[in-house]
């Protein structure tokens, strides 16, 4: 059914078109100007999001807000967008981080002012686009357009390695996503020349054919989430981008390739997810182990919040491939959407606490800190918050997912369990050790000394945040209970979806 306001539409493009606005406005001369167009227009996208939410049909999966348009007809593809209930929240944690982001950058970003808020615009509506396409053209296209303000981003504002950290990032993901779309043109043909994305799930692909395509997915997606061992890129992203570009890396573009094994690999390759269900569990098994311990050793802040955002991860791919027999466990694809949504709103806040306190020592050094709370004690409780739900603490969001693919877990296997759960042994390790040598104790230099605490617009940014992380982590049922139609009829299409 089509929607009657394209409120879809204007989640993509209203961001979109503010980034253009944003950037016509010139020079850093104009820069008074640029940042309340560029909140205005993050704003805006925010705010048209809000119906999608409040006129959601709950207990249905079937796509709602519905938008058809031909686009390329020689070749059948569509402008084809829709969201179920996986869908809509990654709709609205994108557009809630983008104002975050835009807010945090207002006086930290000197030079080349609009062109910063016009890159972070245009990704947001980009990145709405992947959540909202139902077209597998049309997917790609968004998903492959994100690449290049994020590559501008980190190369442009981001540290003395920027250039290598932007090249690094771009090769990986790109590389990943030519294989995909060797699989779309294949899955266009055997569906008789359709690119809509529902029209794969009922492709009868014979088991050898789905291995083949899994493995073509996998190339896309596992780099973008990032799975062990393909990596490598995340830790160097972070470090050099500026701390707009690491919170919405971590809160949002991770998710893409997450929200892709949900949208692709499982419902159209349900076969051959559940053949290689163990090579899924093996590599996200080693990602929340053995990238916990990687993260114990930095010294940079920035790069073990990198590495805790792996592991974290590594429960996302875990509890979206464990079955008994040929089911989904619903507890453990459930908790692990919820670990999605809850580590976007805990990375984003530990990236820009680590932000604030660069902004102030240009320094992300661990052993350059020490006593922070006796100069910023506002600070310090925020980012006390956070740590505490990096590690899964109950009563924050961190903790809901976590519980929830654990459970999960010791249904399919205990000891797998057992291993995934050594994560809130190193988050906590980790997490919290870095909190103490950064935060307690005596002051350690005279830069720490002649510290200020948070102003007015960092106090609005992390207040929102830890709202966020409060309120999921008392009461996820706005969260779960938009999801539960769509997990359910994923649950059932993979179980009857039988070669």
């Amino acid at each position: 059914m089509q929607a009657a306001t394209p409120w879809l539409s204007l989640a993509i493009w209203i961001p979109i078109l503010a980034g253009f606005a944003v950037m016509a406005t010139g020079g850093d001369r104009n820069a008074h100007i640029a940042r309340p167009l560029a909140l205005l227009g993050a704003i805006a996208g925010l705010l048209v999001t809000l119906p999608l939410y409040a006129g959601f049909k709950l207990g249905t999966p079937d796509m709602q807000f519905v938008e058809l348009s031909p686009w390329i007809e020689r070749f059948n593809i569509n402008y084809h967008l829709g969201v179920d209930g996986v869908s809509l929240i990654f709709v609205l944690l994108n557009s809630f981080v983008t104002v975050l982001v835009v807010v945090a950058g207002w006086d930290v970003i000197r030079s080349r002012v609009s062109q910063y808020y016009a890159a972070f615009l245009i990704m947001s509506g980009l990145m709405n686009g992947v959540f909202a396409s139902l077209d597998a053209a049309l997917f790609y296209v968004f998903f492959e357009a994100n690449l290049i303000p994020m590559y501008l981003v980190i190369g442009v504002w981001g540290g003395p390695n920027r250039v290598y950290a932007a090249v690094k990032f771009f090769l990986y993901t790109l590389l990943g996503s030519l294989l995909f779309l060797v699989a779309l043109i294949y899955l266009y043909n055997h569906a008789g020349g359709s690119f809509a994305i529902l029209d794969f799930w009922t492709l009868p692909i014979p088991l050898n054919a789905q291995k083949l395509l899994f493995f073509a997915f996998f190339a896309a997606f596992s780099v973008k989430v990032p799975m062990w061992p393909v990596h490598t890129w995340l830790p160097d992203a972070h470090v050099e981008a500026p701390t707009g570009g690491s919170a919405v890396l971590a809160a949002i573009m991770l998710k893409l390739g997450a929200y892709g094994f949900i949208r692709f690999s499982l419902p159209i390759l349900p076969d051959a997810s559940i053949a290689l269900s163990g090579f899924m569990i093996t590599l996200s098994l080693i990602a929340v182990a053995y990238i916990g311990l990687v993260a114990l050793v930095q010294a940079d802040m920035k790069k073990l919040i990198a590495y805790s955002s792996i592991a974290h991860m590594g429960f996302v791919t875990l509890g979206f491939f464990m079955f008994s027999g040929r089911e989904l466990i619903p507890i453990a694809v459930e908790g692990a959407l919820i670990q999605m949504i809850s580590h976007g709103f805990i990375s984003a806040a530990l990236f820009l606490c680590v932000g604030v306190m660069y902004d102030r020592m240009h320094s992300r050094q661990i052993a350059d800190y020490g006593g922070v709370v006796n100069t910023m004690p506002k600070f310090a409780a925020f980012m006390m918050l956070f740590a505490m739900a990096n590690t899964g603490l109950p009563g924050t969001s961190g903790f809901v997912g976590e519980f929830m693919v654990i459970m999960g877990a010791v249904k399919f296997n205990f000891w797998i369990a057992f291993v995934a759960a050594t994560t809130l042994i190193f988050g906590a390790a980790y997490t919290l050790w870095m909190y103490k040598r950064v935060i307690f104790g005596d002051v350690a230099n005279r830069h720490v000394a002649e510290l200020i605490d948070i102003s007015p617009r960092e106090f609005v940014v992390l207040l929102l945040l830890a709202v966020a992380v409060l309120g999921m982590g008392i009461y996820p049922k706005p969260f779960t209970e938009v999801m539960d139609a769509t997990v359910g009829n994923l649950v059932r299409h993979v179980a009857i979806s039988k070669i």
